[in-house]
């Protein structure tokens, strides 16, 4: 089979473990979040994509989920030491050289697809991880503090904030420019199914849906979406902040109506959710949560 799926980070990282181990024969195509992009100490730092490439590279510190194992923290250390902002936002010493390198190469002229598909040589992580676009998107948050009203990079409301300020609204800043990366609407084209992980549907999923044509090419194929609320709650992450800034209930079912029946043609959902229903959609309960890679195969 030829399957594409859309990733965030965690979640969708340790789905497509599990997927890979439950389909050893198929092609899988990763179309992968770029939203979260950003530039720290001058370095191009692309935090879902390197999550999805350790994570099927078996580079992953499994117990955070994200960054890599055996990390230390000199460099950052360093960093605080002279002051140098953003310190909220930590990079450990063998992370830094993959920055480094996606920062060389794309100051060579390499396109951010090609850069990714260089960094993958190294830790084969069995799957092909394409960016959703080659060009600059960013995830932008409009909050009210003591500052005022303002637009914060999504990486600050996340990680420094924590999602504590309440956003007004969440802007994918370049997306009316932006095209899908080569690659990624032939993938689609020829997938026989697309699936949707447990990633956050606003600004993992969604994010990739904002980018012209993905989602009016998603629409011809079956697309069958797995459920990242559990019983009215985000099995991890904050995703219930990002829902709650588009207007949207953190339920299974709110997330299914957000997608659309256009879109999904399959759904699955946690067994405690087994109410969930949507015209022209098949759903089916099933247990969700993936202790580990067999639990995520399932």
């Amino acid at each position: 089979m030829r399957i594409v799926s859309l990733a965030g980070g965690i979640g969708g990282a340790r789905f497509l473990r599990g997927l890979r181990s439950a389909v050893p024969d198929s092609e899988i195509t990763v179309i992968g979040n770029t939203g979260d992009d950003i530039t720290l100490y001058g370095l191009q730092v692309c935090p879902d994509l390197d999550t999805v490439m350790y994570t099927l590279g078996g580079g992953i510190d499994e117990e955070q989920g994200w960054g890599r194992q055996k990390e230390s923290h000199v460099v950052k250390e360093e960093l605080a030491a002279y002051g140098v902002e953003p310190q909220w936002f930590g990079l450990g010493d063998r992370d830094f050289a993959t920055h480094i390198v996606r920062t060389q190469m794309l100051s060579a002229g390499y396109p951010l697809s090609a850069v990714t598909e260089a960094l993958c040589a190294r830790w084969q992580p069995g799957v092909r991880l394409i960016p959703m676009t080659d060009d600059r998107t960013e995830t932008h948050v409009v909050i009210s503090d003591e500052r005022g009203r303002r637009a914060v990079h999504f990486q600050e409301w996340w990680v420094r904030l924590r999602a504590s300020v309440p956003a007004e609204r969440i802007i994918l800043v370049g997306a009316e420019e932006a095209r899908p990366a080569p690659g990624v609407l032939q993938a689609i084209a020829e997938a026989d199914v697309v699936i949707l992980p447990p990633s956050n549907p606003v600004v993992s999923i969604g994010t990739i849906l904002q980018i012209k044509g993905i989602r009016e090419a998603l629409e011809s194929k079956t697309v069958v979406g797995v459920s990242p609320i559990v019983g009215g709650a985000p099995v991890r992450g904050m995703a219930d902040a990002c829902l709650t800034a588009i207007g949207v209930e953190t339920t299974a079912q709110a997330v299914l109506d957000l997608y659309g029946s256009p879109l999904v043609n399959g759904w699955l959902v946690a067994e405690e959710d087994a109410g969930v229903a949507l015209d022209g959609v098949r759903v089916q309960a099933r247990p969700l949560i993936m202790h580990d890679v067999e639990a995520a195969a399932d």
